[in-house]
């Protein structure tokens, strides 16, 4: 019996594994260095070139394993002033993370854009947290008048404490600020004049208590922001958002809060 000869790999095939290989090769590492402890290996990634590659498609958090799981519910309510001078109006909060985690219920293709919510209302509430009492109170006060708004928030914030926490708090405040900007275009329409957020954490019943039948859950902690001006960053599309956005508050039982959008 004649053995068969061995395919000859051709110079194209050859092309193709290698790249498959480097590409392989970059994908472990970066997710060695996006999932491990903050390192100075890191820096060998130039700029933010390793969160754009792993987020959103690869981002990952074992926050849910021991022995430190989840262990609390975040909330990110919202609602809008419609209108200006005489004819502004306030409108009822909406509950984005339900919206959001209604789209999760019973899924087994459940989108990416379901869990965004959750994630910019935890990281505002930790950098929150770190503030001095200065700072926290200048989180408390309205920005909104004015096209330098942004800019006065951000110098407030730094001449009252350390800077670098007051950066951190900021850059958090303007991803919600911009995703509570698109949640309101999306429910209220185009009247959108202003926007306020009620960030807002409730810790789960300890484990050691957890079979007391009397034991209550620890009070809502909340993060008092005052009304912001509208902000939206280049690349954000509403009509997306909008799509996404009104299934879950539909599934959520919020439908009667959405308005007729212009």
């Amino acid at each position: 019996m004649s053995k068969k000869r061995p395919v000859r790999m051709t110079r194209g095939r050859r092309i193709v594994v290698v790249l498959l290989s480097a590409f392989a090769a970059w994908h472990v590492f970066a997710s060695f260095l996006w999932i491990g402890p903050y390192s100075g290996i890191r820096q060998a990634v130039p700029g933010d070139l390793l969160q754009q590659y792993m987020i959103p498609m690869f981002g990952q958090s074992w926050s849910v394993f021991a022995p430190d799981p989840i262990n609390g519910d975040y909330r990110l309510q919202i609602r809008a002033t419609l209108g200006e001078d005489e004819d502004a109006r306030e409108t009822e909060f909406v509950d984005a993370t339900a919206a959001e985690l209604a789209m999760l219920s019973h899924n087994l293709t459940p989108p990416r854009a379901a869990i965004h919510a959750n994630e910019v209302t935890s990281n505002l509430f930790n950098a929150f947290n770190r503030l001095s009492n200065e700072q926290k109170e200048i989180a408390a006060l309205g920005y909104y008048n004015g096209d330098d708004w942004n800019d006065r928030l951000s110098a407030a914030l730094a001449v009252t404490g350390d800077p670098a926490l007051a950066t951190a708090y900021f850059e958090a405040e303007q991803t919600v600020t911009a995703y509570a900007t698109q949640v309101a275009h999306a429910v209220w329409g185009e009247e959108v004049a202003f926007v306020q957020f009620v960030v807002s954490r409730q810790n789960v019943v300890p484990y050691a208590d957890r079979d007391d039948p009397d034991v209550q859950r620890p009070p809502v902690q909340s993060v008092p922001t005052g009304w912001r001006g509208l902000l939206e960053h280049e690349g954000q599309s509403r009509e997306n958002f909008t799509n996404v956005f009104l299934r879950g508050m539909e599934l959520s039982g919020q439908a009667e809060l959405i308005e007729t959008r212009a």
